[in-house]
């Protein structure tokens, strides 16, 4: 029985998320798998063209998991007032955050594109991309902590709701203004864009309704939601700078590979951008566990119980195994399936099925990392440590591998991915070895 209602309340908060993943990540897919049927270039510059807002949307949830850690374990302890001056602060650091990208996007698209390729015609065309789509970079500053704190506190079919309807939105958009349907202008590369950008005032339309407007725990706006004092600002940024620091640099060094592989050739980037996303779609929906780990190891240290939140955390870890292998094998059948969904030249098509197998081959291992550093670690403050492996372990192994196999020993683009696969094994020989001594787990909310 305990068992029971152990899964069933990790399936409540987890489903939802893992819905709310699979729905936001459509929007990415959406736009890859449309704009596929223009031609192999635009495909890659749309892909090329979204690099600064997955650097930005990366430093953004970097921050919001470190608030989380005070977010979770404040929701255990039932202090609402400390969660909504915790979701404010979160609010004013992301919206300052993403102005600068911001005014990058919007001033200088090109001079950002030449970063990732040096193809005139992709960076172009990533570049307006870039341009069209820039006032998202203000919108999701604002939606992700609004999103981050509904689902600290448990909220999380809210969220999954609104991206759906923003999916929707998208979809209907992206069929319009990239093709020229019912009537509306054909406008492409600048039509994805566009019709991303609808599908975000949407949402944080919705959001703000949401969170502000209809009863909910995190409604009532004072005062002392903005008083952040030195010392709760020291603290909630003692945290936050190692998960924002760590996000910040996981995304990097995932931009330094894409550039690596690009420099393989547009068609070898066009078919790896088609698996890589699909891929993600998938680890979206993976990660789910890792948020459930979050939320529900965080609540147990708020109420003061280290011992049952151990326990969840051991139980979870296990769940991300055997899911991640469940997810692999599924993966690794459908691929030649899924991967029609785009529209590649036969070489592009094989190519992007066999680095489709690679990825699906490692599904345990990056799930297994994910929980337990977006996951455990967090929830229990373990930020520094977590952080600190992660960073090194990309930057002194997989970005070196990408360029060393794309540019020195100019293998296939699968045989590139396949190498860069060894720092994950590397890195979970170091993070469950921090698991297994209980150093993680740290209660961070006294005297708030």
């Amino acid at each position: 029985m305990m068992d029971r209602k152990f899964y069933k309340k990790v399936a409540m908060i987890a489903i939802p998320v893992a819905l709310q993943g699979l729905v936001s990540s459509s929007l990415t897919l959406l736009d890859n798998m449309m704009v596929s049927s223009l031609s192999e270039t635009a495909l890659s510059s749309v892909n090329l063209g979204v690099q600064l807002f997955n650097i930005q949307w990366m430093m953004v949830f970097g921050f919001c998991t470190g608030c989380s850690t005070f977010l979770t374990q404040l929701w255990g302890a039932r202090e609402a007032d400390n969660i909504k001056r915790v979701m404010s602060f979160a609010v004013v650091n992301t919206t300052a955050l993403s102005l600068i990208f911001f005014c990058l996007g919007t001033f200088f698209p090109l001079k950002v594109m030449a970063i990732y390729t040096n193809d005139a015609a992709a960076a172009a065309l990533g570049a307006e991309y870039l341009r069209t789509a820039s006032v998202n970079f203000l919108l999701i500053g604002i939606i992700n902590p609004l999103s981050t704190s509904l689902r600290a506190t448990e909220q999380t079919r809210i969220p999954m709701y609104i991206s759906l309807a923003a999916f929707v939105t998208d979809v209907f958009f992206n069929y319009c203004l990239i093709f020229g349907n019912f009537g509306f202008p054909r406008l492409e590369v600048r039509g994805a864009a566009l019709a991303t950008v609808i599908a975000r005032v949407l949402e944080f339309c919705l959001m703000i309704v949401m969170v502000f407007v209809r009863k909910n725990p995190l409604r009532g706006i004072s005062a002392r939601m903005f008083r952040f004092d030195k010392e709760f600002a020291k603290r909630i940024y003692k945290n936050s700078i190692f998960t924002t620091l760590n996000e910040t640099l996981w995304s990097g060094a995932n931009s330094a590979m894409s550039a690596a592989y690009s420099r393989i050739g547009i068609l070898e980037y066009a078919s790896y951008s088609a698996a890589i996303t699909v891929m993600n779609l998938f680890l979206m929906c993976m990660f789910s566990i890792g948020d459930a780990s979050l939320i529900l190891v965080g609540a147990r240290i708020g109420e003061g119980r280290p011992e049952e939140a151990k326990e969840t955390a051991r139980r979870l870890l296990r769940l991300a195994a055997v899911f991640g292998a469940v997810a692999g094998a599924l993966i690794a059948v459908f691929a030649g399936i899924i991967i029609r969904i785009f529209d590649l030249s036969p070489e592009g098509f094989e190519l992007a099925k066999k680095i489709m197998y690679v990825n699906a081959a490692f599904c345990p291992v990056y799930l297994v990392n994910g929980v337990l550093i977006s996951g455990t670690m967090r929830a229990g403050g373990d930020t520094r440590f977590a952080a600190i492996t992660e960073i090194l372990i990309m930057w002194l192994i997989s970005v070196p591998l990408s360029f060393i196999g794309a540019l020195v020993l100019k293998l296939p683009i699968h045989m590139v991915v396949l190498m860069v696969q060894a720092e994950g094994i590397i890195k979970f020989f170091f993070l469950f070895r921090r698991f297994r001594s209980g150093k993680w787990l740290n209660y961070m909310i006294e005297g708030m």
